[in-house]
């Protein structure tokens, strides 16, 4: 009887132990998000299923429910991978929470990039809502070799300002800038022989060169498909590789073109890829080299088609001289709506926004609309590409983008067990872009949870201002 009784106390003592570490496992997840539609381009999974998350990490996508500490119900939603923005001038708190709004958990200054690597990064540590990052900038290296922002801007460089250039940048790039950036419209004293050298320090640093092309024209020559022939003879030449920015405001009626040449170097085995914003006006200074004089013959616009981006005024010719000679920010109506619509239903073009920092509530609504737009407008409204295509040119083409040689890229883009947590979970049934070009600020609807290494950043859709759990990207 004792042996009996000693017996079931001891089973008894393995069942409650056995029971403690089921449950215990069971709710070691600080986090689920209950029955959504998970949808994960890298994997083709689009099926409703359970996301465990622990310290930042997706940790279980399972067919049954799972318990944790908090358990947010989010049927009848996308549960996608957080959105990546490779084009992001708007890194400010106000503008990466705005972008947080619109599904971003990723946005990097790529184009522009930063001419102080160090500084760049530490002045935003602890501070950021979402996940930064920069390249090292050309046009800071030249300002740095010529003297000045004006002899940048109009001068050829000798050998020895290009060899300058080239000290510098790979000292940025040794600092763990994620690339080179460009915006050799914007310095037409740029020789190509320059840019050459440059795409050789960055094949030979195994890093991507983004790049605003030489020329945004319909005129020859200085027309789209010479600039973009320079970017894919560079990569050729070089065997680096390239990704060439806003292909509708660069490319304009010569959209059709320029893609079946990146389709043809890509076929031949060259890195080059692109992007699109889905507007149809493009955003910059008016003093830009863009605005040099026959601008309007080159870009098929007119005076009427700039608007002061401070007041909405459309300009003439009168106000527009004027207001070229003291500078200040436009925007540029010239981009027509077929050429960024072919572009964004194009399998290689990725969907990035080229934001702006918003100055006084101004700017462009391209920095608070651009993927709740293209999911509200061109998937649910147009039919124009599907929900998967869509999230791949937001998530994992952006990533792929960078990750050979950027790792922590590796685990972003995707909803798989070890992938970070950055997540975006949107209402297919209402997510719009709310932002226009007079209130570009109005956050998106319809996107109503939004994590950052597991972190809430938007929850039921409203902001949670004191989050700010975002990380640095930089390269090893």
């Amino acid at each position: 009887m004792q042996f009996r009784t000693l017996t079931a106390i001891a089973a008894a003592l393995v069942s409650a132990l056995a029971s403690t570490v089921s449950g215990a496992a069971a709710q070691s997840y600080d986090l689920v998000l209950a029955g959504g539609r998970v949808m994960d381009p890298e994997s083709g999974l689009d099926a409703v299923r359970h996301v465990g998350i622990r310290d930042g990490t997706i940790a279980a996508i399972s067919e049954s429910p799972l318990e944790g500490e908090t358990v947010v119900d989010v049927s009848g939603l996308v549960v996608a991978p957080g959105f990546i923005d490779l084009h992001a001038h708007g890194q400010d708190l106000f503008s990466s929470q705005l972008q947080a709004q619109d599904g971003v958990t990723t946005a990097l200054e790529l184009e522009g990039g930063t001419g102080d690597v160090e500084e760049w990064y530490a002045s935003r540590e602890g501070q950021a809502a979402i996940h930064y990052g920069a390249t090292a900038s050309h046009g800071a290296a030249r300002r740095l070799a010529l003297g000045g922002q004006r002899q940048a801007v109009r001068l050829a460089a000798d050998l020895e300002q290009v060899a300058v250039m080239e000290s510098r940048l790979r000292d940025e790039l040794g600092r763990g800038a994620l690339g080179l950036g460009f915006g050799i419209e914007y310095t037409p004293g740029a020789r190509r022989e320059e840019i050459h050298r440059l795409f050789q320090l960055a094949a030979e640093e195994g890093v991507t060169s983004f790049v605003h092309v030489r020329y945004a024209g319909l005129v020859e020559p200085g027309s789209s498909i010479e600039a973009v022939h320079e970017m894919i003879a560079n990569a050729a030449s070089t065997g680096g590789g390239v990704h060439i920015v806003h292909i509708g405001s660069s490319g304009l009626g010569q959209v059709p073109t320029l893609l079946t040449m990146i389709e043809g170097a890509q076929a031949s085995g060259l890195d080059v890829t692109t992007e699109v914003y889905p507007y149809t006006a493009a955003s910059t200074d008016i003093r830009a080299a863009i605005f040099d004089p026959g601008w309007r013959e080159r870009l098929g616009g007119d005076f009427s088609d700039i608007e002061w981006d401070a007041t909405g005024e459309r300009l003439t010719e009168e106000t527009f001289n004027e207001r070229r000679e003291a500078g200040g920010r436009i925007i540029a109506h010239i981009i027509p709506e077929e050429m960024f619509e072919l572009a964004l239903a194009h399998p290689l073009v990725m969907v990035a926004s080229d934001g702006v920092p918003f100055v006084n509530g101004q700017g462009h609504p391209r920095g608070a609309g651009t993927f709740a737009r293209v999911l509200g407008r061109y998937v649910r409204e147009e039919g124009l590409l599907t929900l998967m295509d869509a999230l791949r040119k937001m998530t994992l083409m952006p990533a792929q983008r960078l990750d050979a040689y950027v790792p922590q890229m590796a685990n972003k883009g995707r909803i798989r067990v070890g992938a970070d947590a950055d997540i975006t979970v949107f209402d297919p049934a209402t997510v719009i872009d709310n932002a226009t070009f007079q209130s570009p600020t109005e956050p998106s609807s319809g996107i109503e949870h939004v994590l950052v290494a597991g972190t809430f950043v938007v929850r039921d859709a409203e902001l949670i201002e004191t989050a700010l759990p975002g990380q640095a990207i930089r390269r090893d």
